[in-house]
C-alpha cells in the first residue's frame, strides 16, 4: 500500500480538521485532483492527490483532527510497491501492528509516565538534584480544572489556535500597556484612519526600532528589523485572522488600502493562504470599530508589541477662546517588558502621536 500523509500546510501548523472528503474508498483519483478540504488554524485548504491511483482507505471523517505527518489516505498498489509511502512516513509492512503507529486527533494516552517508558527513576533523580516532587507541593494554580459542560462544542481551526496562542502568550510574555489619545479633529474629511495609523506605526518603527522586534526567550536574544511587516487583526465569525502587510513602510496610502481591502475580502471568503499570515513583526488591532476606548491587547511571541485602537469619541476642548467638540482617537500600546524598556516604548508612542497630530 501507499500512504499519503497530511503535508505541512504552513509554518507552525501541527494539525488540521477534516471538513469534507471529495472522494470515497474505492474511487480512482488522478494526480493533483482535490481529495479533501481541511481547516487549519489559519485557513481552509484543498489538498490535492500526489499521485494517480485507487483509494483503499480514508483515515478520518469530517470533524476529525489529523496531525501533520499522519496518514490521510491509503492507495492500492502493486505487491512490489507494498509499503511505499507518499510523503514522509517511514517504509513499513501494512499490517495491524503498523496501523497502531498512526493516529488521528489526540494520540491515545498509554497511561504511563514518560520516565517509566524509558526506564528512568524519576524519584531518585529528583532526590539527587534536590527537587521535591511531592504532590502536596503542587500549587493550586498548576491544577487544570475540567468543567461539566451540558453541550460541549469542541473548538476548531482558528478558535482552537486562538485559545492555544493566548494561553501561551499569557504564560510567557511580561506585558505592560501604555494608554494615550490623540486629537484628530484637524484631519481632512474622508481621511483613511487605518492607513494613517499604519503610516504612524512605520514612522515610529524607524524612530524607535526596538518595538519592531522578535524576541527568543530560550536564547535570550532579539532580532531588530528594519522592514515593517505589519500584522493587521481582522475579525470574523470563525475567529481572528492576522494577515501581514509586508514592507509596510515602503507602501503609499493607495497601496496600503488595496492590501487592507484584499485581506478583508479574503478573510470573508476564507481564501487567505497561510503564507499571508506569517512573519509579522508588529501588530495593529482596531478593536474600536465595535466598542471600547482602551484595552490591554495581547502580545503574541516572537513579536514584542501590539497597538490597539479604541473607538472615536468626542471631547470638549477650548480653542481660541471657543468651546468646541473634537474627535479623539484612543491608543493602547502593549509591549513585552522582557525585550523592551519603558523608555523605548514611550518614545515609540510619542512618535506615533506626533505623526498622527500632523
Amino acid at each position: 500500500m501507499k500512504f499519503f500523509n497530511l503535508p505541512d500546510l504552513g509554518e507552525g501548523i501541527p494539525e488540521a480538521d477534516i471538513i469534507e472528503w471529495h472522494i470515497k474508498e474505492g474511487d480512482s483519483v488522478t494526480e493533483d485532483q482535490i481529495i479533501v478540504s481541511v481547516e487549519t488554524a489559519k485557513a481552509i485548504v484543498d489538498v490535492p492527490s500526489p499521485i494517480s491511483g485507487v483509494v483503499a482507505k480514508l483515515y478520518g471523517k469530517p470533524g476529525d483532527t489529523i496531525m501533520t505527518g499522519a496518514p490521510l489516505l491509503e492507495f492500492v498498489s502493486d505487491q512490489e510497491d507494498a509499503g511505499t509511502v507518499v510523503g514522509e512516513l517511514a517504509t513499513a509492512s501494512h499490517d495491524d501492528s503498523a496501523d497502531e503507529h498512526f493516529f488521528i486527533g489526540t494520540p491515545p494516552d498509554s497511561g504511563k509516565a514518560p520516565a517509566a517508558e524509558s526506564g528512568g527513576d524519576v524519584t531518585a533523580l529528583a532526590a539527587k538534584m534536590g527537587v521535591s516532587i511531592d504532590p502536596k507541593s503542587v500549587g493550586k494554580n498548576s491544577i487544570r480544572h475540567s468543567y461539566p459542560l451540558a453541550n460541549p462544542e469542541p473548538l476548531k481551526g482558528v478558535r482552537k489556535h486562538m485559545a492555544r496562542t493566548m494561553a501561551h502568550s499569557h504564560a510567557e510574555v511580561v506585558p505592560v500597556t501604555l494608554f494615550d489619545d490623540v486629537d484628530i479633529e484637524h484631519w481632512p474629511k474622508g481621511t483613511d484612519i487605518t492607513v494613517r495609523l499604519i503610516q504612524a506605526i512605520t514612522a515610529a518603527c524607524k524612530e524607535e526600532p526596538a518595538l519592531n522586534t522578535w524576541f527568543d526567550e530560550t536564547l535570550m536574544s532579539r532580532e531588530v528589523f528594519t522592514s515593517v511587516h505589519l500584522g493587521l487583526a481582522v475579525d470574523s465569525e470563525e475567529g481572528l485572522f492576522v494577515p501581514v502587510i509586508r514592507d509596510a513602510e515602503k507602501q503609499d496610502a493607495t497601496s496600503l488600502r488595496d492590501r487592507i481591502n484584499h485581506f478583508r475580502k479574503a478573510v470573508e471568503e476564507r481564501s487567505l493562504p497561510p503564507s499571508e499570515m506569517q512573519g509579522a513583526t508588529i501588530t495593529l488591532s482596531n478593536f474600536g470599530v465595535f466598542a471600547g476606548q482602551f484595552a490591554t491587547p495581547v502580545v503574541v511571541p516572537p513579536m514584542v508589541c501590539i497597538i490597539g485602537i479604541g473607538r472615536l469619541r468626542a471631547r470638549v476642548v477650548s480653542e481660541d477662546g471657543q468651546i468646541q467638540n473634537h474627535r479623539i482617537l484612543p491608543i493602547s500600546l502593549t509591549f513585552d517588558h522582557r525585550a523592551v524598556t519603558g523608555g523605548e516604548a514611550t518614545r515609540f508612542l510619542h512618535c506615533m502621536l506626533q505623526k498622527l497630530s500632523e
